[in-house]
């Protein structure tokens, strides 16, 4: 077991985005014995408090590379999926005035598993991994992809193949309505080049659950699992969101079950990635369906997710900035995780109108007030005018509390959702609805 002591050299760190993702990791970086000073690009309200924010564009690749350079950063951590799709990593590399900073994030090719779901899905069945059946078509062979859809079984899955803001899945319960978005994506480009090719999977009927690892690209630890909640209303009705809550740890992700997991889906993963060549140092997110007692991989992202980073990082006892140096080092076989066996239980505030059109600019009253030492407010979208924080996007910010049980965390979270105010402000009280 690898001991990081005090001793060490503070570390110069960046940490790209600007979400609730971003600003528990900015959270968990500032208590590292390595941090000093901490930078977010471009950060929020919340990321504000944990180091100093910067006006950087993630994807400006030239603007970041001269900020490093200019503030001597010595580790970049990579918060959204983007830049690192883009190649953010592989021009790190490729600069010699940068190729030593440590990055924590994958190369384009590894980051193709979130990038590409036809990619993905190929890498899965390469490697025997279980996960749905699937098929991928392109204009050119659109034809034969309306065939295919009028005699699938029902409910049925079309998924964009590239990024789309998490927007690209669609579950069809006919095969009018399967033949009508499949037409929407490819002739009307519904996701833009996202949805040039198009994915369409089986529906597997089970329940979900999010597991990550941080891999140096040949060993790996198993970070706490989380269960999120995407549906915009309360008993999980309504449209699909970027997450209105997460718990952690997920009660139905038994010994036996996470064994499954890690033989079947986590090890085949990281060995293939190794045996493919591919540059893989940061993490791996694996979206999961249970089955039955079976695990099935629905889908990879390159980052950790959102709202889950806001209950797993809190839950995690290591240094992070340590985990990372091991990552870089290919020393994470050295490493052993410490997590708070509490639950912990995170419950966002939307705008009005959210998951649809929504304002911003309203002011947001009760921040200043000191939470019980169980809870923590992660700002998601807000940015600072002055002595004021307004909402500056869909999902505003999330209250994470720690208890003995899901209710008693929920009921803390709620607490203290209840002491914030802006115009239009949501959220559900129900998550976890199904552990109460």
């Amino acid at each position: 077991m690898l001991n990081f002591g005090s001793e060490t050299e503070p570390m110069n760190i960046l940490l790209l985005g600007s979400g609730g993702r971003e600003h528990a990791l900015a959270w968990k970086l500032n208590q590292s014995v390595w941090t000093n000073p901490l930078y977010i690009a471009p950060g929020n309200a919340g990321t504000s408090q944990c180091g100093f924010n910067v006006d950087l564009d993630i994807n400006d690749f030239e603007a970041i590379g001269k900020f490093c350079e200019k503030k001597q950063i010595e580790m970049i951590v990579v918060g959204p999926e983007e830049p690192l799709v883009k190649g953010l990593g592989d021009y790190f590399k490729s600069k010699l005035s940068l190729e030593k900073i440590y990055f924590i994030g994958p190369s384009a090719d590894g980051a193709r598993l979130e990038g590409s779901k036809a990619f993905a899905k190929s890498f899965m069945l390469n490697h025997g991994i279980p996960t749905a059946g699937y098929k991928e078509f392109t204009i050119d062979n659109y034809e034969e992809g309306v065939e295919w859809l009028k005699s699938s079984e029902l409910p049925i899955v079309l998924k964009a193949d590239g990024l789309a803001a998490g927007k690209g899945v669609v579950i069809c319960q006919s095969q009018v309505e399967a033949i009508a978005e499949f037409e929407l994506m490819i002739h009307r480009s519904k996701f833009g080049d996202a949805s040039k090719k198009v994915v369409v999977e089986e529906f597997l009927e089970g329940i979900e659950l999010s597991v990550f690892i941080l891999t140096d690209g040949k060993n790996y630890i198993l970070l706490p699992e989380a269960k999120d909640y995407k549906r915009i209303g309360e008993g999980d009705k309504g449209l699909n969101t970027g997450g209105m809550g997460a718990v952690s740890p997920v009660p139905f992700a038994s010994p036996s079950f996470m064994k499954k997991v890690e033989e079947r889906i986590i090890k085949p993963t990281v060995n293939g990635l190794a045996k493919e060549g591919i540059d893989y140092k940061g993490f791996i997110f694996f979206g999961l369906i249970k089955v039955k007692e079976e695990p099935y991989l629905i889908e990879y992202n390159c980052r950790l997710g959102d709202p889950e980073t806001e209950v797993i990082l809190p839950r995690l006892e290591n240094d992070l900035v340590g985990l990372f140096i091991s990552a870089c080092n290919q020393e994470l076989d050295q490493v052993r995780i410490a997590v708070d066996e509490r639950i912990a239980v995170t419950v966002v505030a939307v705008s009005e109108g959210y998951p649809s059109a929504y304002e911003k600019g309203h002011i947001i009253e009760g921040l200043e007030v000191p939470v019980a030492k169980d809870s923590l407010v992660f700002h998601s979208g807000t940015r600072p005018e002055g002595s004021d924080v307004l909402t500056n996007g869909g999902r505003v910010l999330c209250v994470t509390s720690f208890a003995e049980t899901v209710y008693e965390a929920v009921e803390k979270s709620r607490d203290v959702l209840e002491g914030i105010y802006y115009e239009g402000i949501y959220f559900r009280r129900d998550i976890g609805h199904e552990f109460l």
